[in-house]
């Protein structure tokens, strides 16, 4: 990359992994003859988790595609790559290294996304000596000053009532003051059980070019022991191939996408999700933009209202809100665990290694792609630690290294908030706890399993459904004024003394072989 010295007293702009945007608000009034832009890969960076490396490998690419297209328009870039030799290995390191190389009169840099590195930036100006401005984080639709003017003085934070905020603020599917259709939601109608025999369209797949090449080889070298498989690496790292991905979905797999969304099939790892996750939390893609094509496929006939609106709500809705809750409730929110949860996560997370069908398939579909879907995240691996009592700390970190979308702002809320119900129900009215009859609705995992969904109590019976009735009981006092939980905890009570005794006796013993490392 540039190494040409510029003026002194130009600004010093940070572009950070996950901002690989050219709209981002640090470049803003960039000045090309004076200004440079710092981008660094750095080893603190890749393992404050063992990021999976398919992970590592799309945002490296990443930043060497975007330092690349920066570099077109004229701009000098200061890139550090990982395996520079005078590398720090921090960015902090690599902040000063520049500032004392190029003496910029300036610091400018974009908000991020994690409350860690936050902290680490506002230690910048103290390390380089040189003042820092941090700006906003303008890709999002609703500013963090705005959503904490919109969370002052409620009682609660329902993300339903944020979404109708933000579709009346953006215009997204309203006429009006009124929403398409008459209903701000369709999600009943996005809950269907896949069919046999249907269609799926495989996505795009993009084939590495030079650059990523080189990524692959040194994340190999460096990163072959974490978790995950690197081999079959095919996410777009640019926003050219971002769009191809999103163009694709809106052609091929959105008019399908809302019947089928919390639907989960065997060996069908993306169904008609849109799988651009990725490109969006690295800075790809537009979210809005991506809202606007969809919304314009629906005014164009293309796509039916609950599949458009269900991905509406995803990006303007439920990704904007864990972000506001994320930073409104920082640093404590990542200690909460409001069901006291302290069991240690299994080896099976690892190595899907277990006879429990779900699991292992989630498990194996997330180590060749660093991928699952919202409800394979939610209801399979998130129930499971859930029902299980699951430590929400080894949780959160283990979703933190699986997943090549996951960056702490959007994954600890749907993590601890959403999956866990451990950040005293900010998130979720209630915890979203299912036995395995949820599992056989939704999919064909428990037709190929070892165990009976059918059964509850017994060696052979699905461990979800045993696990579900001990949740329920262990926290029986807890849910009991809840009117969204009274039901089941009502069930439960008048539940005669025998079965609930086996339903425990069934829980305990599968707790106590999978705490010992045992076949389960």
């Amino acid at each position: 990359m540039s190494a040409r010295r510029p003026r002194a007293g130009g600004a010093l702009r940070v572009v950070l992994g996950d901002q690989c945007t050219a709209g981002l608000s640090a470049l803003d009034d960039l000045d090309p003859a004076a200004d440079t832009v710092l981008m660094a890969e750095v080893q603190a960076e890749c393992t404050y988790v063992r990021h999976h490396p398919k992970k590592i490998a799309l945002v490296l690419s990443a930043m060497r595609h975007f330092a690349r297209a920066l570099e077109a328009r004229g701009v000098r870039v200061a890139y550090v790559r990982l395996d520079d030799a005078d590398n720090t290995h921090t960015l902090r390191g690599e902040v000063v290294r520049a500032a004392n190389r190029l003496r910029p009169a300036a610091i400018v840099a974009t908000e991020p996304g994690e409350w860690r590195v936050l902290e680490d930036m506002r230690g910048w100006q103290d390390a380089a000596g040189v003042p820092v401005e941090i700006r906003d984080d303008t890709r999002f639709v609703c500013r963090l000053r705005e959503f904490r003017a919109w969370a002052r003085g409620k009682r609660s934070l329902r993300m339903e009532f944020f979404y109708r905020d933000m579709r009346r603020r953006t215009g997204l599917l309203m006429n009006g003051d009124t929403p398409e259709g008459g209903r701000w939601n369709y999600d009943a109608e996005n809950r269907k059980r896949l069919p046999p025999g249907i269609d799926v369209p495989a996505p795009p797949a993009f084939a590495p070019d030079a650059i990523t090449r080189d990524v692959l080889a040194l994340v190999a070298a460096r990163f072959g022991d974490h978790f995950g498989d690197l081999d079959g690496f095919a996410w777009p790292v640019t926003a050219r191939d971002a769009g191809r991905m999103l163009d694709d979905f809106i052609t091929r797999r959105l008019p399908s996408f809302g019947d089928w969304q919390d639907a989960m099939a065997t060996g069908e790892a993306t169904l008609f999700h849109s799988l651009i996750s990725t490109s969006l939390n690295c800075g790809l893609l537009d979210p809005l933009e991506a809202c606007r094509r969809a919304e314009a496929a629906y005014r164009a006939g293309d796509a039916p209202l609950n599949a458009v609106e269900g991905f509406i709500r995803q990006i303007i809705g439920w990704r904007e809100y864990v972000r506001g809750i994320y930073w409104l409730h920082m640093p404590d929110y990542a200690t909460r665990n409001g069901l006291d949860a302290t069991r240690r996560l299994p080896d099976f997370y690892w190595t899907g290694e277990t006879r429990m069908a779900c699991l292992r398939a989630v498990v194996d579909q997330t180590r060749a792609h660093a991928y699952a879907h919202h409800i394979q995240r939610l209801m399979v691996t998130g129930n499971f630690a859930l029902l299980a009592g699951l430590d929400p700390d080894q949780v959160d970190e283990w979703y933190m290294i699986v997943f090549a979308d996951a960056y702490e702002w959007v994954e600890m809320p749907n993590t601890r908030g959403m999956a866990l119900h451990a950040d005293h129900a900010v998130v979720g009215s209630k915890p979203y706890a299912a036995s395995g009859a949820y599992i056989n609705r939704m999919s064909d995992y428990c037709a190929g399993c070892a165990y009976d969904v059918r059964q509850s109590t017994g060696p052979a019976a699905c461990p979800f459904n045993a696990l579900y009735w001990d949740f329920i009981a262990r926290h029986a006092d807890r849910f009991a004024g809840n009117p969204r939980m009274a039901m089941p905890v009502r069930t439960w009570r008048r539940m005669a003394a025998a079965k609930q005794r086996a339903l425990r006796e069934r829980a305990a013993d599968f707790l106590a072989a999978m705490d010992a490392g045992d076949a389960v």
